[in-house]
Parts: C-alpha cells; structure tokens; sequence
C-alpha cells in the first residue's frame, strides 16, 4: 500500500512542478525584457552626456578665443547674432602670423567654431552675442540674443556662447526640437 502512495504523490509532483517552471521562464522573460528596456535607455543617456560634453568644450573653446582677442571682444567682434551670415566666410589673411587684425581675427574664429559645432553635433547650430537673458532660443535663426550693451560703462557685457543640437532622433520628436546648452560670461 505505500508503494501505489509514492506513485500517486510521484505523478502530482511532476505536474506542479511542470507548472513551476513555466511560471518562472515567464519570470525570467519579463525581468529579461526590462533589463533590455534599462540597457537601451542607458545607452541613450550615455549618447546624451557625450553630446553635452562635446558642447561645453566648443563653448570653452570659443571663449578662450575671445580671451585670446580681447581687441575683437572690445570692437564687438564676437557679437555675431546672423547665422547664416557672419559665419559663413573664413579669412584667409588670418591662416598665416600676420596679416590678420582684430576684427578679422573674430570672423574667422567664428566661421572656425561654427565649422566644428556643425561636425561634432548632429543638426549643430551655434551662436555667439550679447544677451542679458542667455537662457532662451531655440536655434541659431530663433536665438533670443537681445545685444544688451551694459548702461554702466564700466560694467562688461554678457556674452552668451549657445549651442543647440538634436539630441532626440527618435520618432516621437516629430518637431525636432533641438537641446539647448548655454555659457555665459563677462570678459
């Protein structure tokens, strides 16, 4: 009589525990899934602080030029708010030691810098002015430079170096709307 109780008890394990191992590959298929989901996000966020690094190093980048042509900042040669114009000509005298002056000298920075923002960044804009609210714009032809000159005249501007770019390539950014990242400073 034990022996048919061991047979019966032996064929209801095999069923639960049939019925244990589906429920714990749909366990694992679910978790499976959302560590995807986690890896995937991951790599997005990562693209996305390489991008705004790359943007924070052209920004340093212009203003260490403007640093470097005190002259240019003075004679507001950096206040470029035309983007399709005061960026698009490169100044041959100033590839060489001499023969480029101030003015020429924040042109050809200009045209330089916007050349690189364009490379490095996908859909890259970006401008360089006065501004008193740098914080605003949505791309280089919307920029919301203002051009405000300080009425102290011992008081410097705010320079305002704005880079967009389109950090959300995805489909559901059906207007492309385009990162901001701002730097601002007084020289």
């Amino acid at each position: 009589m034990n022996m048919k109780r061991r047979r019966r008890n032996s064929g209801t394990d095999r069923g639960f525990t049939m019925l244990e191992v589906l429920i714990s590959l749909l366990i694992i298929s679910i978790g499976m899934l959302g560590l995807a989901s986690l890896q995937a996000l991951s790599l997005k966020n990562g693209q996305s602080a390489y991008y705004r690094s790359v943007a924070t190093q052209l920004a340093y980048d212009l203003s260490d030029r403007m640093r470097g042509n005190i002259t240019g900042v003075l004679g507001n040669g950096y206040n470029r708010t035309g983007i399709n114009t005061d960026y698009a000509t490169a100044v041959a005298a100033c590839g060489t030691t001499a023969g480029c002056v101030a003015a020429s000298l924040a042109q050809n920075d200009a045209y330089e810098w916007q050349q690189l923002v364009a490379a490095l960044l996908p859909g890259g804009e970006g401008i360089v002015c006065m501004d008193s609210q740098p914080n605003d714009g949505t791309s280089g032809l919307n920029h919301g430079c203002d051009g405000t000159i300080p009425a102290n005249p011992n008081e410097r501007p705010l320079h305002a170096v704005k880079i967009w770019w389109l950090d959300d390539r995805s489909a559901a950014n059906t207007t492309n709307a385009k990162t901001l990242f701002v730097y601002a400073f007084r020289l």
